[in-house]
C-alpha cells in the first residue's frame, strides 16, 4: 500500500539523569535526505541513526532533532567565546564607521550572536544513554510511518475516486466515438449538395470517405490502452513496490493517450471530455508527488 512523504514522530523518554527527547519530520523530496542535529557526543552514531533510518525509508526529506534534556538545574555555566566576541565587534564598529552611525554597540546587540556563548558539550554518553536513545529512535521512526502510512491511505482514497472518474468518462467517449463518424457523413453529404446544386451525389464515394474518416478517428486502441493503464495504476497502489516514481511515469503515459484520443477524435463533446479527464491526471499528478 502507498505511504505519504509527509509524517511526523516525537518520542520522549526519561533516563537516567535526563530526558531523551527524538523527532523527526518529513517532507516531500525526490530523494531521501536525512539532515541529523543532536549532541555533540552523539556524533560519532550519525552514521548509524542515518542507516536505520534508510533501511525504513526510501523517499523524502526527513529532519530528525535528537536532544538530550537535564532534568536537574545543576547544570553547568554556559562558557564565552571571546574570540568570536572580539570578530562581533570588530564588524560592526566597520559598519558603524563605514556608515556614520551614532548608535553604540550595545551587549544586548552582541547577546544576540549566538555564537559567543557556548553550552559545555557532552564527551561521553554511557551505554544505556545511548541505547535508551536508539529505541527513542526507531519509536520516533515507527510514530512517523504510521502517519504516512494513514497520510498514505487517504491518498490512495482520493486516487481510486479520480480512477473511477475516468473509467466513466472513457466509457461516454466510447459510446459516443461511433457517432461522431455518423454525423461527419451527414455533414459530408450536406455540403456536397450545396456545393453540387442538388446533382447526383456518388453514394458509394461518400461511404469511402466516411470509412477513411473512421479509421484515421478510431481510438479504441487508446482507450483499451488507458483502461489498461488504469488497471495498472490500481495494481501499483495496492502493491508492495508503489512507487511515486512509478506512478508519474504511468501518468505520463496516461496523458499521451488521452492527448491522442483528442486529437483524433476531432469532436467537440469528446474534446470536452478529454478536458476532463486531463484535469483529473493532474490532480492524480499533484497527489503522486506526495508518494514515497
Amino acid at each position: 500500500m502507498i505511504k505519504s512523504m509527509t509524517g511526523y514522530g516525537r518520542v520522549e523518554a526519561p533516563g537516567q539523569d535526563r530526558n531523551i527527547v527524538v523527532e523527526i519530520k518529513s517532507v516531500n523530496h525526490r530523494f531521501l535526505e536525512i539532515s541529523l542535529k543532536a549532541p555533540q557526543a552523539l556524533f560519532p552514531l550519525e552514521l548509524e541513526f542515518k542507516k536505520k533510518i534508510g533501511e525504513k525509508i526510501k523517499r523524502g526529506r526527513l529532519e530528525v532533532f535528537i536532544r538530550l534534556e537535564a532534568q536537574n538545574t545543576n547544570t553547568a555555566p554556559a562558557m564565552i567565546n571571546l574570540e568570536a566576541a572580539r570578530n562581533y565587534f570588530a564588524a560592526l564598529q566597520r559598519l558603524k564607521d563605514e556608515f556614520g552611525l551614532l548608535e553604540e554597540i550595545s551587549l544586548k546587540t552582541l547577546a544576540g550572536f549566538r555564537e559567543i556563548f557556548l553550552q559545555p558539550a557532552e564527551t561521553e554518553i554511557s551505554p544505556e544513554i545511548l541505547k535508551q536513545v536508539s529505541v527513542a529512535l526507531e519509536e520516533a521512526l515507527d510514530m512517523m510511518i504510521r502517519m504516512r502510512q494513514e497520510e498514505g491511505a487517504a491518498i490512495y482514497r482520493d486516487m481510486e475516486q479520480r480512477l473511477d472518474f475516468i473509467r466513466g468518462i472513457l466509457d461516454v467517449i466510447k459510446a459516443r466515438s461511433p457517432q461522431v463518424v455518423v454525423e461527419y457523413q451527414r455533414r459530408l453529404t450536406e455540403r456536397i449538395k450545396e456545393l453540387t446544386a442538388g446533382c447526383a451525389i456518388d453514394d458509394s464515394r461518400l461511404a469511402q470517405e466516411a470509412a477513411i474518416f473512421a479509421d484515421k478517428s478510431d481510438i479504441t486502441e487508446e482507450i483499451v490502452r488507458m483502461h489498461s493503464h488504469i488497471d495498472q495504476f490500481f495494481a501499483l497502489l495496492q502493491s508492495e513496490e508503489a512507487e511515486g516514481k512509478k506512478i508519474d511515469f504511468l501518468l505520463q503515459e496516461m496523458n499521451r493517450e488521452i492527448n491522442t484520443i483528442g486529437s483524433k477524435s476531432n469532436d467537440a463533446e469528446i474534446a470536452r471530455q478529454v478536458i476532463e479527464v486531463k484535469s483529473e491526471l493532474s490532480k492524480l499528478r499533484e497527489q503522486a508527488q506526495n508518494i514515497e
